[in-house]
C-alpha cells in the first residue's frame, strides 16, 4: 500500500500552519511533512499530530550551511544533532537535505567530494541516531538555477560513495521529469536507493492530471517494488486541495 504524505508548506497553505495538520486529518490523510524546522513552532506541531493521531514523514534538516561548500564541514555534526532531536521530538524518522548551490570557481569535481564527505560526517550521526536523511536533487532549467545537484545519476553516485545505508536520496519526481525523463526504469533500477519521494506535474507544478505525466502508471511501478517509505503531495493544485488529495486516493486505492 503506497503512503502518501500530504507537504502542508505546498497544500492548505492559505491557512495558519498548525490549521493544517487539522485539514490533513479531516480529508482522512495519516501523514503529513514540511520544509525547515528552524521558523517552526515544533511543540506545537507535535500537539497537533497527536491529538489528530498524525504522522511526520520527513522535514528538512539543518546542516549548517552548503554541502558543496568545505569550509561548511565543521558545522555538519551540530546541525544534524540538532535536527535529530527534533526529529525524535516529533517521532520522524527521515530528513531532507540539500547540497546548495555551485560555487563559482570550484570543480565539479571538488563540490562533489564535499557533498560525499560532508553527508559521510552527517551518515555517521544518522546511525547513531537510527534516522534516515535524504539528498534533494532539483531541476536547474526550470526552478533551481545553480543548484549543484540535478541528475539522478550523480546522485545515486554519491550515495554510493558515502555507502551509509541511512543516507538516501529524496526522488522527486517532477524534478527528474524536467531534467531528464526516464522516471519508471530510474526509480525501478534504483529502488533501494531511494528514501522518499515527492510529486507534482509538469509544466506547472500543479496536482497529478494537469501535465504530462502518467502518474497512474508511475505509482503503480513504485508499488510494484519494495519500497516501503512515503510520497510526498509537494504540488500547488490549480483546484481544491481536497479534490486534489481525493483524486490520488481513488487512483491509488489498490495499489
Amino acid at each position: 500500500m503506497l503512503k502518501f504524505s500530504v507537504c502542508i508548506e505546498a497544500l492548505y497553505n492559505k491557512y495558519p500552519f498548525i490549521e493544517r495538520i487539522e485539514k490533513v486529518s479531516a480529508i482522512g490523510m495519516k501523514y503529513f511533512e514540511f520544509w525547515g524546522w528552524g521558523n517552526k513552532d515544533i511543540d506545537a506541531i507535535r500537539s497537533a499530530k497527536d491529538k489528530y493521531g498524525l504522522e511526520v514523514a520527513i522535514f528538512g534538516a539543518d546542516a549548517g550551511g552548503p554541502l558543496v561548500d568545505p569550509a561548511n564541514r565543521i558545522k555538519i555534526a551540530d546541525g544534524m544533532k540538532k535536527s535529530a532531536a527534533v526529529a525524535h521530538k516529533l517521532n520522524c524518522k527521515r530528513l531532507i537535505l540539500t547540497t546548495g548551490n555551485e560555487i563559482a570557481g570550484v570543480s565539479r569535481d571538488d563540490q562533489h567530494r564535499s557533498i560525499v564527505e560532508g553527508l559521510k560526517i552527517a551518515a555517521r550521526i544518522m546511525e547513531d541516531e537510527d534516522l534516515i536523511l535524504c539528498l534533494e536533487p532539483l531541476n536547474v532549467l526550470v526552478n533551481h538555477k545553480g543548484y549543484y545537484l540535478a541528475t539522478s545519476n550523480e546522485a545515486f553516485q554519491i550515495v554510493d560513495e558515502v555507502g551509509s545505508p541511512k543516507v538516501k536520496i529524496l526522488y522527486d519526481i517532477y524534478h527528474q521529469q524536467i531534467t531528464e525523463g526516464n522516471l519508471i526504469n530510474t526509480i525501478t533500477s534504483n529502488i533501494d536507493k531511494i528514501g522518499h519521494f515527492h510529486f507534482a506535474d509538469v509544466p506547472g507544478r500543479h496536482e497529478i492530471g494537469t501535465g504530462e505525466i502518467n502518474y497512474k502508471n508511475v505509482f503503480k511501478s513504485i508499488s510494484e517494488t519494495n519500497y516501503q517509505g512515503f510520497l510526498g503531495t509537494e504540488y500547488w493544485p490549480i483546484g481544491s486541495d481536497d479534490e486534489s488529495l481525493k483524486n490520488i486516493m481513488e487512483m491509488t486505492k489498490d495499489m
